[in-house]
Order: structure tokens, then C-alpha cells, then sequence
């Protein structure tokens, strides 16, 4: 069991690590593709993701939980 500093440590760790892969792939991807963005645009687009996918894990997180609740899982 974690503490609640662990696991904000390891949520911070985690979107951390998900905007540098994000941003990299993005960067190597698009060229690939023949799909032209500027440097400031990848920053835009990673950002949008990367608050997506929050809003994304929070809402699983919280289904999860209600579900362990109602004893389904």
C-alpha cells in the first residue's frame, strides 16, 4: 500500500514521462507521416494529449473505485 506522497510522486513520474515520450514520438512520427508542424505546435498538441489522458485515467480511476464499491470486480 502507498502513501498518498507516493502515489502523487509516481502520478507526477508518470505524466512526466508520458509528455517526453509524447513530445518524441511526435517529433519523429509527423516528418515520417509527410505531415508538417512546427516545433511550438508538437507543444500544443502534447499538452492537449497529455490533459486528455488525465481526465481520461481520473475517470477509469473513479469508475474503478465505484465499481470496487458495488463489489462488480
Amino acid at each position: 500500500m502507498q502513501t498518498r506522497k507516493h502515489s502523487l510522486i509516481e502520478s507526477i513520474v508518470n505524466i512526466l514521462a508520458g509528455i517526453f515520450v509524447s513530445f518524441i514520438i511526435q517529433i519523429i512520427i509527423y516528418p515520417v507521416m509527410n505531415i508538417p508542424v512546427k516545433l511550438h505546435q508538437n507543444i500544443i498538441i502534447t499538452i492537449v494529449f497529455t490533459i486528455v489522458s488525465l481526465i481520461r485515467s481520473y475517470i477509469i480511476r473513479r469508475c474503478f473505485n465505484r465499481f470496487n464499491k458495488q463489489k462488480l470486480f
